[in-house]
């Protein structure tokens, strides 16, 4: 009778758990929905273009449930759910997200995507790969308040890029933002930033006390459940930028949001408390390697400049079956 209680208890704290995961999703949802409305009006009040606006502050609105997701974990010094979370973002942005939307629409890329942008989506993956375990010399296998200064630096070299190229783009070519009064702007950015905040803690906790229920490392909640949650807001922009024939932003959108994974959430993760390395994640980044080679490659397979079909279908299945291997 008591073993019958004690899993009863169990399984209630299991389902009251993941009630507040799915809580916590739809807070991350909301509140990086609501960031991006305010941030991008008061970006036009500032008088910055619209395509400054798309490039900057709607890509980082989509990565920001990632960010506050790694910060929290590294306040509580899990290592191996930051980079779960990173990780698995990146992997779930790139085989789930962009072969979904190929699958509805084959996916045409500019030629600046081609050669600069998805080589520079599979450089900062190996540049953390290389960092990470520590073949630069470092004494332990980590992502170093040292290193995390490093990638912020080529992120800033990121941002200077995307700023040049505005330089030369139209700002006529994005339809402009909806103008909001100064009160109702000032409410989404400080309802975006709490939902953020306390969504992000809700999937941290919750997920953490599944993981210590099940004994389920922090890595593989990291890389499943909490990955694949953050990475809503991409899957949402990106599945709607398709219907709307608009490529571009969606493959920019997970192209860049993988870019910013690493470059910033990574690095700000890392200041806060430098990220303990397990070598298990070496697999999970050959896998991302692997998926943005195949990007690569992809685009001169079929039509050139172009996600097929069949390609996407690729990446879903490899991506069925590395989390099978996986979880079994």
């Amino acid at each position: 009778m008591e073993l019958l209680l004690h899993l009863l208890y169990k399984w209630i704290c299991m389902i009251v758990a993941s009630l507040w995961i799915i809580l916590g999703f739809a807070l991350l949802i909301f509140g990086a929905d609501a960031l991006v409305k305010g941030a991008s009006a008061l970006a036009k009040r500032l008088k910055m273009s619209d395509l400054a606006i798309g490039l900057t502050i709607v890509a980082f609105g989509t990565s920001a449930p990632e960010l506050v997701v790694s910060s929290a974990a590294s306040l509580n010094q899990q290592s191996d759910l930051i980079l779960g979370n990173v990780i698995g973002s990146n992997n779930f942005n790139l085989f789930i997200i962009l072969g979904l939307v190929a699958l509805l629409k084959p996916i045409t890329v500019q030629k600046g995507m081609v050669w600069i942008e998805i080589p520079i989506s599979l450089g900062v993956v190996a540049i953390l790969f290389v960092l990470s375990n520590a073949l630069l010399g470092a004494e332990v296998a980590s992502v170093s308040r040292l290193d995390a200064i490093l990638l912020l630096v080529l992120f800033a070299g990121f941002m200077f890029y995307i700023y040049k190229g505005l330089a030369k783009e139209s700002s006529e070519d994005i339809p402009p933002e909806k103008i909001y009064s100064t009160t109702k702007m000032i409410s989404f950015i400080i309802l975006g930033l709490g939902g953020l905040v306390l969504g992000g803690h809700l999937v941290v906790t919750s997920a953490t006390d599944i993981a210590m229920s099940f004994g389920v490392s922090d890595k593989v909640i990291g890389l499943t459940i909490v990955a694949a949650g953050t990475s809503l807001p991409e899957l949402v922009t990106s599945v709607v930028a398709a219907l709307k024939n608009n490529a571009d932003i969606a493959i920019g959108n997970v192209v860049g949001s993988n870019i910013f994974n690493v470059l910033l959430i990574v690095p700000i993760s890392a200041l806060i408390h430098p990220i303990a390395y397990n070598s298990s994640f070496n697999l999970d980044l050959f896998v991302l390697l692997g998926g943005s080679l195949f990007l690569f490659i992809a685009m001169f397979t079929g039509k050139a400049k172009r996600l097929d079909r069949w390609e996407a279908l690729v990446l879903i299945i490899s991506f069925v079956g590395y989390t099978l291997y996986m979880l079994f």
